[in-house]
């Protein structure tokens, strides 16, 4: 039996819950739209393993029956406010419950994509990108810095060809500097932020299920191509093949970060050479599975369905 743990809000979750129907694997949906309400959770350490159940509405699932999990963990403005609770106590309500289902998840000796623990990686670029450069990668020349001369300097020395972006995991667009960008640096000294060199080429979203790696080729005139349609660009991708060693480094990437399941970022220059941005936990591989029809979430369903870890 496969937990999914994600919010019916969420279309990453309802798409995988689809594709779960469609390929016949059974399931179960803690969705946590509703939790806590509807849901009970018990367990406790027994003989060095979990022990314990799941209750939702109309059914249960002992912690032992579980063949793999896939979560992704819902924002608290996507949750429903439970009834009969002030409104002051809600934060505290969610934190409190969040707190004991996360480690379960951790606990749990089945595959897991993703535990919250692995994904926390993404949640520093400097720290990924320094790991990614150790395991061979190549990464872009970065700077990241809250002093306006060193940025301006780093733009100059790399021929205003430079985007910037943050470096945690909040989403955002990755924009190209101009000109006109130079008197805002200046807010720099309020908080850092990350600037590289821009490399043209075509990007690759790669992504991993265990040991197995899809690949996604994106060809657009945006800087960054989730914002292109938007901004008027055509977007068109297709399935892509990698080098063994490129594709290899990053399953080893994913691996080392505690991920069964990620989305890599790569672009592929004119002269063939690949550069690493981020690993991606909880990846929206959907989007790249719907227009590619790469069997992204069948070798996911796999993988969960197999009962123990790879």
């Amino acid at each position: 039996m496969i937990l999914v743990c994600g919010a019916t809000t969420d279309q990453v979750t309802r798409f995988f819950c689809g594709c779960l129907r469609t390929y016949g694997f059974p399931y179960r949906l803690l969705d946590q739209v509703t939790y806590p309400a509807g849901f009970q959770i018990s367990w406790r350490w027994k003989s060095g393993y979990v022990s314990g159940y799941i209750i939702g509405s109309d059914w249960r699932v002992n912690l032992e029956d579980i063949s793999g999990v896939f979560a992704r963990f819902s924002r608290k403005p996507d949750r429903m406010r439970p009834r009969n609770i002030a409104p002051e106590l809600v934060a505290t309500l969610y934190t409190e419950c969040d707190a004991s289902l996360s480690p379960l998840l951790e606990c749990l000796s089945c595959p897991v994509a993703d535990r919250w623990s692995a994904a926390v990686s993404n949640r520093s670029k400097p720290y990924q990108t320094l790991h990614l450069r150790r395991l061979g990668l190549r990464v872009p020349p970065t700077l990241i810095t809250t002093d306006p001369t060193e940025a301006r300097q780093f733009y100059e020395q790399c021929n205003g060809a430079v985007v910037y972006k943050p470096i945690s995991a909040a989403r955002s667009m990755v924009r190209r500097m101009t000109d006109e960008d130079l008197p805002r640096l200046e807010l720099l000294r309020n908080g850092p932020c990350q600037f590289q060199a821009f490399i043209p080429g075509d990007d690759i979203r790669e992504h991993t299920v265990g040991d197995r790696w899809f690949a996604t080729r994106i060809r657009s005139a945006a800087v960054d191509y989730r914002w292109g349609e938007s901004e008027g660009h055509s977007v068109t991708m297709e399935p892509a093949t990698l080098p063994q060693q490129v594709a290899s480094v990053c399953v080893k990437a994913a691996r080392e970060f505690g991920l069964l399941l990620s989305g890599i970022d790569l672009r592929e220059t004119s002269e063939g050479e690949y550069y690493c941005f981020e690993v991606n936990g909880f990846p929206g591989f959907d989007y790249y599975e719907l227009r590619t029809r790469q069997p992204i979430s069948a070798a996911l369903a796999e993988l969960l369905s197999q009962g123990t870890s790879p």
